[in-house]
């Protein structure tokens, strides 16, 4: 399993309820995290087959932004 964490733009609950059935089909819920309280507003994924794009583009769906962090 590889770890993928990210500065997002989903800065409250309400932007986690808006990206949770995207992130959930897309990567599996129990597969993802977003922790509001920091600065980056991190969302860390954790999958076998996901790659940074694909997380980038799944938010950019959604109407937010993400870059990933090393």
């Amino acid at each position: 399993m590889e770890t993928l964490k990210f500065k997002t733009s989903i800065n409250c609950s309400g932007c986690v309820a808006r990206v949770t059935p995207i992130l959930n089909k897309t990567f599996g819920e129990n597969n993802w995290a977003v922790d509001v309280n920091t600065a980056e507003k991190l969302l860390t994924v954790t999958s076998e087959s996901a790659a940074a794009k694909d997380v980038i583009s799944t938010l950019k769906k959604v109407g937010f932004t993400a870059e990933e962090m090393q």
